[in-house]
């Protein structure tokens, strides 16, 4: 039977330096919004017909993205190991603008904070397109999870 389907994510917490109200929020609303809804299917035949569904470990390590899949039963299913080298321009462009948007809903006007929201969500998409095109082959996974991913990732790099 197939289940191909994140029901578990965790971050290595070794690699989130910084942590803020703002930063818990974001990790807290894509693990939960992951796990509710995600399409996740590694594309690997590991035996036995094994389709999911799957638990994720995400770390980064010396500029890898490190994506450990387990079964259900925490049995590993396969570990993937993507170079960060494609995402710094998006994560930068990410965190700039996120820093622009949370200034922006302390002080700004409701039409300067949907303009700026609207660049984060253009540029949140242009990642989670990246996202998809570096595990072409690997895993298939479809937009929402994708950007909820993406946000993930962003998490492991906030740097103190």
């Amino acid at each position: 039977m197939s289940d191909p389907r994140i029901i578990k994510v965790e971050l290595d917490e070794a690699t989130i330096l910084r942590r803020n109200a703002d930063i818990e929020q974001e990790r807290r609303v894509a693990i939960f919004d992951l796990i509710e809804e995600n399409f996740f299917k590694p594309l690997r035949d590991m035996g036995e017909g094994y389709a999911g569904p799957f638990l994720l470990n995400i770390s980064v390590e010396e500029g890898r993205l490190i994506l450990d899949i387990r079964r259900e039963n925490g049995d590993p299913h396969e570990t993937l190991i993507l170079g960060l080298g494609r995402f710094r321009r998006v994560v930068k462009d990410y965190f700039a603008i996120c820093d622009s948007y949370y200034q922006a809903i302390r002080k700004a006007s409701a039409a300067e904070i949907e303009t700026i929201d609207m660049a984060r969500r253009g540029v949140h998409n242009e990642a989670a397109e990246l996202l998809i095109e570096r595990l072409e082959g690997k895993v298939e996974i479809d937009f929402p999870t994708a950007r909820r991913l993406f946000t993930l990732i962003c998490v492991l790099h906030i740097k103190g």
